[in-house]
């Protein structure tokens, strides 16, 4: 058996294991970062980026298909191996290989492999053949699908966000479990590159949006699009010549459907799961339903911190490299931790039309006194781009007029969300933002509109 002594050690090597590695590196030779399985971010390997990639193929094959509107007559033909193979091409040449140039770097006495776990308090066991012994550590370890019991009998045709990018060629027919962002996003794309999808949900409830409106017109303009069952419960699969689906709708009615396979995004789970924490002496819930403290990122009375998709609050890419960054922070200060100082929230689906939320959403706003500035996505850049589907709201503090938050459903909606995070970080009021010059005729124009919709109520 091995032992290693360190002052740091790193549970994962994912976008925010790395952020934490970085910071910590320059402090201290006393560290290592303890991988599971193959290197490569979650974003570079089965997120951000492969799903882009499917999404932009599908993006052209609909612009084909749509394209008779503008007077184009066009017709094409999706080759969906081909699609395939210049995803994987792409993601692993391109964005999975410039993160490994990067962990080859590291110096090999840094990187140990292998699935680790507590056996004791800052006491490690890699694998079955290395002991490590930190005095801090930092759970980096990520998170993985989560599949329900009752996919067991169709298994062998189950996808989901870890597996989908594998496959050699688009199956002729796909389930969708789930209406988040991966749901959205995949099940739309694979529906516009030819694939015959249905969609399943089960509270009703589409995508990310919380104003009541946006989640009735959001499900409206997809369902135009997209078959999709919102509302039910799934009570059976069955294995016949693919996969059978039985699905109970909310006002009772049963469908039942055959495919050729199924793709499960319902959520991931912490891998948290897998360390033993018990082991190491942490106790059970203290912060609702986390044991860890949301705002410094650690296990109160431990040397334990924990970032990136493990701690489930904010699974986007530059979240986990920032709590990283925090969590190496509050190692190299403990026991002097401080509080998670955060940027402006900005969540973006690239569905067909996109959905943002920036800022705080209409819910967390419901008990403020807030002005609401509501327009359609319909500025003239988009009648001339024929994508007039959708809404803006954005959010002003009744008193001063500052930008609180927004919830966008429109086409090019992060390139205006962005603005808006920008406008928020520097507590800006709708009145300042209008002093800016918008271009004519441009997307950012329906931005000038709404905050003076707003305005015009105060």
């Amino acid at each position: 058996m091995k032992t290693i002594d360190v002052e740091y050690a790193i549970i994962g090597a994912g976008t925010a294991g790395l952020g934490a590695y970085s910071k910590i590196r320059r402090e201290t030779d006393s560290l290592v970062m303890i991988q599971d399985g193959p290197y490569g971010t979650t974003c570079a390997r089965v997120g951000c980026m492969p799903s882009k990639l499917l999404i932009t193929a599908a993006d052209y094959a609909h612009h084909i298909d749509t394209s008779e509107f503008f007077g184009v007559k066009s017709k094409g033909t999706v080759d969906g191996s081909k699609v395939l193979e210049r995803l994987r091409r792409e993601r692993d040449q391109r964005f999975v290989g410039r993160n490994l140039q990067y962990i080859d770097k590291i110096p090999a006495h840094h990187k140990i492999e292998g699935r680790a776990r507590f056996i004791g308090p800052g006491h490690l066991l890699v694998g079955e053949d290395v002991e490590v012994k930190a005095k801090k550590i930092i759970l980096a370890c990520g998170s993985r699908p989560e599949v329900s019991e009752v996919f067991e009998p169709v298994m062998s045709r189950v996808l989901t966000s870890d597996t989908i990018f594998e496959i050699t060629d688009l199956p002729r027919s796909v389930a969708v479990i789930g209406l988040g962002v991966i749901a959205l996003e995949l099940g739309q794309a694979l529906h516009r590159l030819g694939v015959d999808t249905t969609l399943y949900g089960r509270s009703g409830r589409i995508g990310g949006l919380t104003n009541p409106d946006l989640q009735q017109e959001t499900l409206k303009i997809l369902s135009n699009q997209l078959e999709i069952y919102p509302s039910g419960t799934l009570e059976k699969t069955w294995e016949d010549d693919g996969a059978w689906i039985q699905y109970k709708q909310s006002n009772g009615e049963t469908v039942t459907k055959v495919f050729d396979r199924v793709l499960v995004a319902t959520g991931r789970v912490s891998n948290v799961d897998r360390l033993d924490l018990k082991a190491a002496g942490v106790g059970s819930v203290e912060y609702g339903d986390v044991s860890f403290d949301p705002k410094t990122l650690s296990y109160p009375g431990h040397p334990i911190f924990i970032a990136g998709d493990a701690t489930d609050i904010l699974p986007v890419w530059h979240e986990a490299f920032d709590e990283g960054r925090i969590v190496a922070d509050n190692a190299l200060n403990y026991p002097n931790t401080v509080d998670a100082k955060r940027r402006t929230p900005l969540m973006i689906y690239f569905t067909d039309p996109q959905m943002a939320i920036v800022g705080k959403t209409y819910r967390e706003l419901q008990n403020q006194e807030i002005i609401v500035g509501d327009l359609p996505f319909d500025s003239p850049r988009h009648v001339v781009w024929n994508k007039v589907d959708g809404r803006i709201q954005v959010y002003l503090e009744a008193s001063t007029g500052k930008i609180l938050g927004a919830e966008l459903l429109g086409y090019q909606a992060e390139h205006l969300a962005h603005i808006l995070a920008l406008a928020i970080t520097h507590q800006m009021t709708a009145e300042q933002v209008l002093e800016m010059p918008i271009y004519h005729p441009s997307a950012e124009e329906l931005l000038r509109d709404v905050l003076e919709n707003a305005q015009r109520k105060r």
